[in-house]
Parts: structure tokens; sequence; C-alpha cells
């Protein structure tokens, strides 16, 4: 047993002891199930959000007026909510009003059939009201109820669906599939904070192979046009055969998402955007299509595609350096030395040479660019690749040279001849430069 669910099993026992109900519920049910370790333990329980409150030294009342409350026991949170029925939703979030009910009327008003069990941890017991655990075994994705009403309380349902989809290998059901398609134009009546963040689960949380089907998925059901239609207009841009033997720019991008495998968010985003300016690039000379300036221009779009999805100035910063570098790996046998280390040592370089990897096994499978940068850096080692610097801006004014924007330019110069081993060590700097900008 987790030390998490120690703790989630004591929050239950310390409702139990004061006299209430207490159950684990929704996701962490449905991963117990499966023989997954849940990563949150949420709790259902018939006290309102003011007993729990009263029952516990540490708690944020999250969502007190809905019954929810955070409880906090050696730093972990736990989600504690009254059983209740929900009132219309009339923000496409929240409800209007709840009432406080029983477990099967708190069942009923939650997403799919496989999140909406309760387990009851003092004996094991699971208590399903909605068909979840047939759905689990049988490996189907059903909203529970009405799908249509379902998606209106809130439309992020349709993106979770997705996920589940592909986070399990599930199948989705045919009504909360077509309920889905129906209802994908109105996915951004919701905030794109939330979007985003659904999105970036799809990618970082999928396993092998699951990020390309929640996209076919996405594709299928007009999601995608709704949220990214620059990735639908890759559709049909066709690519030279002799580098691109897979097909277009979609069905290449596709299978880069077929080989993610628990990606950073900033590796998943850089694969999913790293060709998205290519139908804006691309031209036809010769009967052979080039997509000149489609790393500098996809990099433009990748930053605002990760603002559109709300994400860190860190995340699209470092996505927009992925896609602009993507290709620049090819020209490293020809590069200076010190281009060349230069490279090999910068900020991102792993995510970088990660998607050069994944970028040829999903097209040509080509990989001597990629094998003979990580060969180069496994060789030069990170003394060389980065090495202590010889000077600094007080050593240039110690040389009489007057504090200024060309200090950058000297010290940037003094770097690159070390790292082409002009120079070896600090007195052969001093005298460097001296010749070079002091004679």
């Amino acid at each position: 047993m987790s030390a998490k669910e120690r703790l989630a099993r004591a929050v239950a026992a310390r409702l139990r002891d004061a006299g209430y109900t207490a159950y684990f519920a929704g996701g962490c049910v449905r991963d117990r199930l499966l023989g997954n370790e849940p990563g949150d333990y949420d709790v259902a329980t018939n006290a309102t959000a003011e007993t729990v409150q009263a029952l516990f030294p540490h708690t944020v009342p999250v969502g007190a007026q809905f019954g929810v409350v955070l409880v906090l026991v050696d730093g972990e949170p736990f989600e504690v909510a009254t059983f209740r029925t929900d009132a219309a939703y009339l923000d496409g979030r929240h409800p209007s009003s709840v009432t406080f009910s029983s477990p099967e009327e708190d069942a009923k008003r939650r997403d799919f059939t496989i999140n909406g069990m309760f387990l009851d941890p003092e004996t094991d017991a699971v208590f399903d009201y909605v068909g979840g655990r047939a759905d689990l075994e049988a490996g189907i994705v059903r909203a529970i109820g009405d799908p249509f009403a379902r998606i209106a309380e809130d439309r992020l349902r349709m993106l979770r669906g997705v996920r589940f989809a592909a986070r399990f290998g599930f199948a989705i059901d045919p009504a909360t599939l077509a309920a889905i398609t129906l209802s994908a134009p109105q996915i951004t009546d919701i905030a794109w904070e939330r979007i985003g963040d659904e999105i970036v689960k799809i990618l970082v949380a999928s396993p092998p192979g699951g990020a390309r089907r929640a996209f076919e998925i996405l594709d299928e059901t007009g999601l995608l046009t709704a949220l990214l239609p620059e990735m639908t207009a890759m559709k049909g841009v066709q690519q030279s055969p002799d580098y691109h033997p897979e097909g277009d720019v979609y069905v290449h991008t596709l299978g880069l998402l077929e080989r993610l495998e628990r990606p950073s968010e900033t590796l998943a985003l850089g694969a999913l955007l790293h060709d998205i300016a290519k139908p804006v690039c691309a031209v036809v000379r010769e009967h052979r299509v080039t997509f000149y300036g489609h790393c500098e221009r996809g990099a433009e779009m990748a930053v605002e595609i990760c603002q559109r999805l709300r994400r860190s100035r860190d995340t699209w910063e470092r996505v927009a350096y992925l896609v602009k570098n993507h290709l620049r790996h090819t020209s490293a046998r020809q590069m200076r030395q010190s281009t060349l280390k230069r490279f090999l040592r910068e900020d991102g370089i792993d995510e970088l040479l990660e998607l050069t990897r994944l970028d040829a096994l999903a097209s040509s499978g080509e990989l001597a660019d990629y094998e003979y940068c990580m060969a180069r850096r496994s060789e030069l080692g990170d003394e060389e690749l980065k090495p202590a610097p010889f000077l600094t801006g007080r050593d240039l004014i110690a040389l009489g040279l007057e504090p200024g924007p060309r200090f950058g330019e000297i010290l940037d110069a003094v770097t690159d001849a070390q790292l082409e081993g002009e120079i070896t060590n600090r007195d052969e700097a001093t005298a460097w430069v001296r010749t070079r900008f002091l004679a």
C-alpha cells in the first residue's frame, strides 16, 4: 500500500469514526480495478463541507458551496466531497445549485461510467450504480445517462473522453462518440486554460501509441478542427518521397506522436508542432515540394498556438526553440568545432536531439546525423563542451578596455577560440585579446 493510499484511508476512517459514510470515488476506484496505482484519491461522504472542515485541522474550501473541501494531511491534498445532485449547469462548468443526496444520485451526475464507482476503503466493497465495472471490463468509455446532457454540463468532458480512450486503449461508446461529434464546435465555449491542460495530458500521459490514437479521434469528431485547425491543414500536403515515404505532413506528424513515450510537456508540444508551418511554406519547384523557412515560421506559429493553449512563457519559448532548430543537426558535420560545441551544449539540446530522433523514425528512418551528434557529445564530454571561461569582464577592464556592448563580443570571441582549441589557458587568452583588440 502506498503512503498516499494510507493517508487517504486515514481521512476516510476519521469520517467514519465521526459517524459518517466515506468512500473512495471516481478515478482512484477505476485505477484500482484496472490494477494501477492511483495518482490521487478522492473521498465522497454524507458529511457536509462545514462538518469536514470541523473534523480536520487543515482544510481549503475550494468549492464549499458545492460540498467540496480539500483536506491536507502531511502536505498531501485529498478532495472530500459531499454526495450531491446537481441542478442545471448555466456556465458550462458549475451547477447553478446542488442538493446533497445519496451515493446513487451522486454517481449519476458524474461524467463517464468508468469514473462513477465508489469503493469502501474499510471493506474494499465496490458500489456501482451506473454500470462502470462492466464498461471497464469491456473497454468502453460511456457517458452516464444522456451523453448530450453530460457534455452540456461541462464541454471539457469531450476531451476527457478522448483522453481516457487513448490512455486505456478503450473504445468510445457510439452514442457518446456521436454526442461529442455533434457538440465539437462548442468546445471553445470553455476556457482555453482548461483545453490546454487537457491537450497536454493527452500528449504526456498516454501510453506509446496513445497520443496518435487520441489525435485521430480528435480529428474524427471535429474537435481537432475546432482547436488546432493548423493541424488539419497538414492533410494532403505532400512531401518528397525520398525523405518522407510515409506520406503527407499530417501522416508524418501522427507517426511521430505514435512514438512518444511519457514525454515532457515541451517535447510533446515540439513533436506536435515541429512541421506546423509546412502547409504555409510549401512550394512546388520542378515537380519537387520544398518547405523553405518552415522551421522559422513554425517557431512563430508554435508560440501562437502555445499562447492560445495558455501554456507558460518557459514552455512556449522552449517549444519555439525545438521547432526552429529541429533540422539544425543535419549540418552538424559541416560546423566549425566551436559552433558544434556551442550547439551541443545549448540549454534544451537533450529534448532537441530526442525530437530529431523521433522525427527521423517517423520518416525515412535515417539516424546518421542524430547518431553523429550523440557520439560527439559523448566524446567531448562536459569538460570540453562547457569549460570554465578563461576571462571575465573584470579581466578586460584590467587590460584597459572600456566596459560596454563590445565586452560581450570580445568574450564570445575568446570562448570560440577556447572551444576551437586555439587558446588553452588564461595567459594565452590574455595575449590573444591583446593581439586582436589592443594592438
